[in-house]
């Protein structure tokens, strides 16, 4: 296994690395993440970060899913905090994460991600892959890494990839071709912010549908963009999309979430301590969100609406991802149209279905509005998705 070294990862063009964030195009329409002409490329000496749960199947089959989404949310809320007032450039894959880096970022990243993976062990029982490879390395294979944004809200923008770079630099990972070093399993990783408490999310309009829609191999980029757009056109066309509802999601006592969350707290405290202070929290927190009355300059309701128009249910990273809420003629219908493009070799896709949503939260305050929602789908969503990849 080749280990990215963050000792010989070294760059002092911080400025010029912060003013390039600032020129990646900004997509207000999203329909366009699938056009790559909206896209930049990556800077040459930059780096590609990967995690992943390994046999992540085995533990969703075990009904552990939520435990897999936290692992996989703990990456973006370690590298988040350990690079506080960097942009950070990812991708939420449900059982893992995809990052940009820059070589100022990378040596901080890499050891963040390197902390998780211990926690992960220790916490969650969960072994996390984790790793980090370069650009220059998937441009060697004829792929590229691309990003834009895309503006989810007026506080929120989620970086979109394309060029293959990442699903290549994945596939690297869980053949062992890359890898960091295994942290001290005592590693604590700053995940300050990361929650897990807000209900499973259930179905409105009649089905929860977790979507992944690739590229077929020797395919024009023009015809898979435009089954793409096909597909977003007809979900869009659909009574809702997004699973989180506009006024935000039910507030519910968060029993089935307490054991979990204790896990985020610092580990130097006991398990009883870790799940008092969990419980104080959540007891709090649920009545002020039950009352919807303001608390200083917190304005639950408002909260919550942040959480609807924040979330990351749809995205597009090597290909099209969505958890989206639909009815079961809009499901019905969108299987025609992939079954189609699928026999015609434009694409490969995998689906799932079921009947609620899960939402993993990285709230770096509570009292900005830039506060950050993961939506997958609760009976394997992306996962289920992707081990059922045909075409």
């Amino acid at each position: 296994m080749n280990h990215f070294d963050a000792t010989q990862s070294v760059w002092k063009g911080a400025i010029v690395d912060q003013s390039w964030v600032t020129t990646v195009p900004v997509l207000d329409q999203f329909s366009e993440v699938a056009d790559p002409l909206r896209y930049c490329p990556l800077p040459d000496d930059w780096l590609i970060g990967v995690s992943d749960v390994v046999n992540s199947t085995a533990a969703i089959e075990a009904g552990r899913y939520k435990a897999v989404n936290l692992a996989g949310a703990a990456t973006i809320s370690a590298i988040s905090n350990a690079l506080p007032d960097d942009p950070t450039l990812f991708a939420f894959g449900g059982d893992g994460a995809h990052f940009a880096l820059s070589p100022l970022q990378a040596p901080l990243a890499a050891k963040a991600l390197s902390s998780v993976a211990a926690w992960a062990k220790r916490e969650l029982g969960l072994r996390l892959r984790v790793g980090i490879t370069s650009v220059a390395e998937v441009r060697a294979v004829g792929l590229d890494v691309c990003v834009a944004f895309w503006q989810a809200s007026d506080h929120i923008r989620y970086a979109m990839f394309a060029g293959g770079g990442l699903e290549w630099s994945e596939a690297q990972l869980k053949k062992g071709a890359i890898g960091l070093p295994e942290a001290d399993e005592s590693s604590e990783p700053d995940l300050t912010g990361l929650s897990c408490q807000w209900a499973p999310i259930q179905a409105k309009q009649g089905v929860i549908l977790s979507l992944i829609v690739k590229r077929g191999p020797n395919t024009l980029q023009s015809s898979f963009s435009e089954t793409a757009s096909r597909v977003i056109e007809i979900l869009e066309s659909g009574a809702s999309l997004n699973p989180v509802p506009p006024d935000g999601p039910e507030v519910r006592w968060p029993s089935h979430a307490i054991a979990l969350q204790s896990r985020v707290a610092n580990a130097k405290r006991p398990n009883w301590w870790r799940r008092i202070r969990v419980l104080v929290t959540s007891t709090l927190y649920w009545a002020v969100f039950k009352l919807g009355s303001r608390v200083g300059r917190f304005d639950p309701t408002q909260y919550r609406r942040e959480i609807a128009t924040n979330t990351d249910f749809r995205k597009f990273d090597d290909g099209l991802m969505m958890t989206v809420d639909c009815s079961s003629d809009t499901a019905a219908q969108l299987c025609e149209v992939l079954d189609e493009a699928t026999e015609k070799g434009v694409i490969q896709y995998g689906l799932h279905m079921q009947d609620e949503a899960l939402m993993t939260c990285v709230v770096p305050s509570a009292l900005t509005s830039n506060h950050m929602h993961f939506v997958d789908g609760s009976g394997g969503g992306y996962t289920s998705a992707a081990r059922n990849l045909r075409g």
